[in-house]
C-alpha cells in the first residue's frame, strides 16, 4: 500500500510515511491512539482498521475518531476518514471501509457520525450517500483549500 500511494497518490502518501520509517513504532502509535494514550495535542482517541485482500495486501484503511471535540474535527475532519490504495479503487473497498467504521461507531456507542469529503470526490460522496449519509452543507475549507461536503450518517442498529 505504501508503494502504491507513493507511486499513484503521493499527496496522500505522506500520511503513511511513519510506517515506512519504523513499522513497529507506527503500529504502536495506532494502538495508543485507539486507547487514548500518548495523544498529540489536538488529537482524540481513534480506531484504525486495515482492509486486507484475500492475497494479504493492504487495500485501504479506515479511521474512526471517537469524538469530534476539536475545532478541526468539527469543521474539517469528522468522525470517519478512509483511504483506499490507488490500485484498489473502484473495487468496493470504500464501501467496506465505511461499513467497518460504522460497526466500530456502534460498538463505542455513537448514534450518528460526521463525515467530510471534497465536493469533487464523486466516488466518496456516492459511498457516503449509499450508507445513508445526509448532506448538510457544502462550504469552503481553508485548511484543505477546497469545497467540502458535510454529511451526517446514521449508525445502523445491530442487526
Amino acid at each position: 500500500m505504501l508503494d502504491d500511494f507513493d507511486t499513484r497518490d503521493p499527496h496522500n502518501s505522506e500520511f503513511y510515511a511513519p510506517a515506512r520509517l519504523d513499522f513497529g513504532a507506527y503500529v504502536q502509535s495506532l494502538c495508543d491512539e485507539e486507547s487514548g494514550v500518548n495523544l498529540p495535542e489536538g488529537f482524540v482517541p481513534c480506531t484504525h482498521r486495515w482492509l486486507v485482500t484475500t492475497e494479504g495486501a493492504v487495500a485501504g484503511v479506515t479511521r474512526l475518531r471517537h469524538s469530534i471535540d476539536t475545532p478541526f474535527l468539527a469543521s474539517n475532519g469528522g468522525h470517519i476518514g478512509y483511504d483506499v490504495a490507488p490500485s484498489h479503487r473502484g473495487e468496493g473497498f470504500g464501501h467496506l471501509a465505511l461499513a467497518v467504521a460504522l460497526v466500530e461507531a456502534r460498538r463505542i456507542g455513537l448514534g450518528t457520525v460526521l463525515l467530510y469529503t471534497a465536493e469533487d470526490n464523486l466516488p466518496s460522496r456516492a459511498t457516503i450517500e449509499r450508507a445513508g449519509g445526509v448532506l448538510e452543507s457544502i462550504t469552503y475549507s481553508e485548511f484543505w483549500n477546497e469545497q467540502l461536503c458535510k454529511y451526517w450518517v446514521p449508525v445502523p442498529a445491530k442487526s
